[in-house]
């Protein structure tokens, strides 16, 4: 297999590893649903991006899209275990980017809406980036 597949599939990571990444995937995949289609008392792209545009994430249809896309696409691929290190990749750096931009000035806990919830998703996905997917994963089947 190719060096640079087998990099990106292999894991050496157990269970644990596992379960954090279905219910990590899992909560992503339903806030990206919450974005882009209004799933679970979202407010849709429309809505969405006109918030993000009133941060100064513009333009805020792209933005809300792509914050969208990359967690419940993210999600999805983590709850499956393929491509599990990209896909927490791209789930890290829209974590920071919500940090940086939403949370951080309203302190740590989540009750002022603080970064407390996003900086834990972001400690998940940087530690499947690194570990990899788990043992029951696509991933692990395809690295064989």
């Amino acid at each position: 297999m190719n060096t640079l597949i087998t990099s990106v599939v292999a894991t050496q990571a157990g269970y644990g590893l596992t379960v954090l990444r279905i219910i990590a995937g899992l909560t992503f995949a339903a806030h990206g649903a919450q974005k882009l289609f209004g799933w679970f008392g979202g407010y849709g792209l429309g809505g969405v991006g006109q918030w993000m545009e009133s941060i100064g994430l513009a333009p805020g249809y792209l933005m809300a899209l792509m914050a969208g896309s990359a967690e419940f696409f993210g999600g999805l691929a983590l709850v499956i275990g393929l491509l599990a290190r990209p896909a927490a990749a791209v789930l890290a750096v829209t974590m920071v980017v919500a940090i940086a931009t939403v949370h951080l000035a309203n302190g740590f806990f989540m009750s002022n809406n603080g970064y407390e919830f996003a900086l834990a998703l972001l400690a998940i996905s940087v530690a499947i980036l690194i570990e990899g997917a788990g043992k029951l994963s696509l991933d692990k089947r395809i690295a064989g």
